[in-house]
């Protein structure tokens, strides 16, 4: 693309508003090296890559990316030798750890069954280097300092030198509380001069104390003295510092070499975090300026519905619907200055720009939009006074250079052709231009002053009038783009609504050839067709609309008796259900009683198995009868007679046993264990003999390989609702091994945040907890360590 073009359409703001919603210095570079695409595939691939990115949005309303950083730098030193310091290390450490949590972020999305092919495919390719971030963080802590614990000798070193300064400390305290010696001191205070304890001495007691001088006050009234008797506990001190330092670069060598190992992993997730974090800025750009996906072709096919200049106030700015590369190649725009023939053309610049860089577009959905090998422009002032070039000069100039380049794949937008000249002669050559540009097959959108050019549509093919709708009653401009209507003069119109006598206008009038009065009518006849067109379309809308929302409340209506059906039938199963489980518990009592009688008498009484019997009879629920059409179906699926043997299920016990005779018409004698009794038939079901298949349980283990995440969000719930996810999280976490997890309650009114704490306190399983690092989310994250 030409950056001159690229300048006037303004395409380094739109980077620039881009580049605010990155989330690193990658995103920014990333940025700043953007060009729009010229290959269809490569545009389609951005355009769909945001597009995942805003449904991430959409679906979780962010797309953790903090704490990333370029570390390019770093790892070259690595690599070459040098030693990284503590803040280099925990960029390192930040980057890999910021990597792991986007990867895992999206990977747990599309294990939800979020459809996320581009996004997924770049964390694929994202190697986390997870032992390299644990041995920093085990070394260096937050605040850049190598701890303690990165090596037992630095350990060792640091007990040392607490157990020196300690002792120096007291020898120093014994003085300076000493009713002797407070007299010869300025002030009852030990300090540090030189990586050394002193103490502040008056001038006039200097050799009371022996030792070294290390400095004096600005007076000179006061010295810094060493004492005699703290020198060689200050010098041994001063040792163990210097085996501090060299311990410490020990430890940070060896962390570097550690980098310098994964630096072509590292370097490769920076490159994929650098796109990644670039897609989500164009996310986060399209939802500011409530921009769609544009539909692309590669036939230079544009319809715009709606669009708007992205550069322009949201609530100032007048859409405009475009079509061009359809049933016409060529558009003239004619109208009054000030009419937004300008912005009509660096909309369209500037969409085509942002759609080609893979940018959402700010217009309705479905627009159109076509893929341009080149974008030509020539709009503008720009007299160029180095050369003293007038504004023809320079217009024609830049034009010249458009004509030996264009070609079937560019766009042109020529703002004011011709202008600047000579009238006729300028007529001339925007009619000589436009005809040669058309011929070349580029799509052309041209605005002009000149008259001449309204018939120039109706003359061609393939070329279309359009202009810019002037309200005659407040005497400005819509901004209304009207295509198929040429622009028209509205001077007559304009004068009589200033005051201008009738006379004189129609004076003028009569001097006006009557070709042109009639191509001034039909324009004006054009235009009333055009405005009645879009009342019909209004209004159609708005029909349309309606009968959307009457749909809506029918659809509405529909789901709320489908629910209440639903509820009605829920609670009437419940209630049959209570029946059967009270019946069930009869059956239940009166079979231990029959047992209890085997086991006290060893046998059953005749008459206790008819009372027992006729019990069990009288525990069957009486349920509403179903409709007559479900008995016939069910008698109808009963098409095969019971016979003695066959094993059936008794609905209503849900006991299995076996037919022993059919004792009526419709009622048989079942054998269930050590009973007899007599069913209905309709409360027998046939069990079909099924070849016995062994099957095994299955079991459900819940440990170390259970998928439960390291991390639990809170945010947006009511801490009844949290309290119960926390304490069953801990469970699930704790049977899964882990040492560590984290809690997002976010920082808020901090209710949530006091209720989980008294939770965790409470909690016999959690061993400590601490608020959340600079990485980690600071105060609206709470790291619980775990028994």
């Amino acid at each position: 693309m030409n950056k001159r073009v690229l300048r006037l359409l303004e395409y380094q703001k739109i980077k620039e508003m881009l580049s605010a919603h990155t989330a690193s210095s990658l995103g920014k570079q990333k940025i700043e090296e953007l060009i729009p695409h010229v290959e269809l595939d490569e545009v389609n691939h951005g355009l769909n890559s945001t597009e995942e990115a805003r449904k991430v949005l959409r679906l979780k309303g962010q797309a953790p990316l903090g704490g990333i950083r370029d570390i390019r730098a770093s790892l070259k030193r690595a690599e070459i030798g040098g030693m990284l310091n503590p803040d280099e290390l925990l960029d390192i450490s930040s980057t890999i750890y910021g990597g792991r949590r986007f990867k895992t972020f999206i990977e747990n999305m599309v294990e939800d069954g979020v459809e996320l092919p581009i996004l997924d495919s770049y964390v694929s390719e994202i190697e986390p280097e997870t032992e390299l971030e644990r041995e920093i963080a085990y070394s260096i802590d937050q605040d850049g300092e190598v701890m303690d614990s990165a090596s037992d000798a630095l350990s060792k070193i640091r007990g040392q030198l607490k157990s020196h300064e300690s002792r120096v400390r007291e020898k120093l305290e014994s003085m300076i509380r000493s009713s002797s010696t407070r007299k010869m001191l300025s002030d009852a205070l030990i300090t540090i001069r030189n990586d050394r304890f002193v103490i502040p001495v008056k001038q006039e007691y200097r050799g009371a104390f022996g030792g070294m001088v290390h400095d004096q006050s600005s007076s000179g009234a006061t010295l810094f003295i060493e004492p005699q008797s703290v020198v060689t506990i200050n010098n041994q001190i001063r040792e163990l510092r210097i085996k501090e330092k060299h311990e410490i670069d020990k430890i940070l060598t060896a962390l570097t070499g550690r980098v310098a190992e994964s630096a072509e992993v590292l370097y490769h997730n920076v490159k994929m975090l650098s796109e990644i974090d670039f897609i989500v800025a164009k996310a986060l750009f399209a939802q500011t300026l409530n921009a769609t996906k544009p539909i692309m072709n590669n036939e230079g096919k544009v319809g715009l519905k709606s669009a708007r200049h992205p550069l322009l106030p949201a609530d100032e700015v007048v859409p405009t619907t475009l079509e061009l590369g359809k049933s016409f190649s060529s558009l003239v725009i004619t109208g009054p200055n000030t009419g937004g023939k300008t912005v009509t053309l660096k909309t369209l610049g500037l969409l085509t720009l942002m759609a080609q860089s893979g940018m959402h577009i700010p217009a309705e959905e479905e627009s159109e939009m076509a893929v341009f090998r080149a974008v030509h422009a020539d709009i503008g002032d720009e007299q160029s006074i180095e050369q003293n070039l007038s504004t023809f000069s320079s217009h024609m100039t830049n034009i010249v250079e458009i004509l030996k380049h264009v070609d079937s794949n560019s766009l042109v937008l020529f703002d004011e052709l011709g202008a600047g000249t000579d009238p006729q002669e300028g007529a001339a050559l925007a009619i000589s231009i436009l005809d040669y540009v058309y011929k070349s097959g580029a799509k052309i959108i041209a605005t002009t002053h000149y008259s001449e050019l309204k018939a120039y549509a109706y003359n061609r093919e393939g070329v279309m009038n359009a202009s810019v709708e002037f309200d005659v009653e407040t005497l400005r401009p819509t901004y209304r783009l009207l295509i198929g209507v040429p622009g028209r003069s509205n001077a007559f119109e304009i004068s009589r609504r200033l005051g201008l006598s009738e006379e004189i206008i129609g004076d003028a009038k009569s001097q006006i050839s009557s070709e042109t009065n009639k191509v001034d009518k039909m324009i004006s006849s054009l235009e009333e067709s055009q405005k009645q067109a879009a009342l019909d379309k209004e209004d159609a809308i708005q029909l349309r609309k309606q009968a959307e929302e009457l749909k809506r409340d029918l659809e509405q209506g529909l789901e709320r008796f489908q629910k209440e059906r639903d509820r009605m039938l829920e609670q009437a199963e419940n209630e049959a259900a209570r029946e059967v489980e009270k019946a069930k518990e009869k059956a239940r009592k009166i079979i231990d009683e029959l047992r209890s009688y085997q086991l006290k008498q060893g046998n059953v009484k005749e008459h206790q198995l008819i009372d027992a019997k006729k019990r069990l009879e009288e525990t069957t629920p009486e349920l509403r009868k179903k409709d007559a059409n479900a008995a016939k179906k069910k008698k109808k699926a009963q098409s095969v007679e019971l016979k003695p043997g066959d094993e059936v299920k008794v609905i209503t016990f849900d006991q299995k046993g076996h037919i022993v005779e059919k004792v009526g018409k419709n009622e048989y004698q079942v054998q269930i264990g050590i009973m007899k009794m007599n069913v209905k038939e309709a409360d027998l079901e046939r069990i079909k003999s099924k070849p016995e298949i062994e099957t095994k349980p299955i079991v459900t283990v819940r440990g170390s390989n259970a998928h439960v995440k390291t991390e639990l969000d809170l945010r947006g719930k009511r801490y009844e609702d949290a309290q119960i996810e926390v304490e069953r999280y801990l469970d699930d976490a704790l049977l899964a091994g882990y040492h560590q997890v984290s809690i997002i309650h976010g920082k808020g009114t901090g209710a949530l945040r006091k209720g989980v704490h008294e939770l965790l306190q409470k909690h016999p399983r959690v061993k400590s907890t601490r608020m959340g690092g600079m990485n980690e989310g600071g105060g609206g994250v709470t790291v619980v360590e775990l028994k």
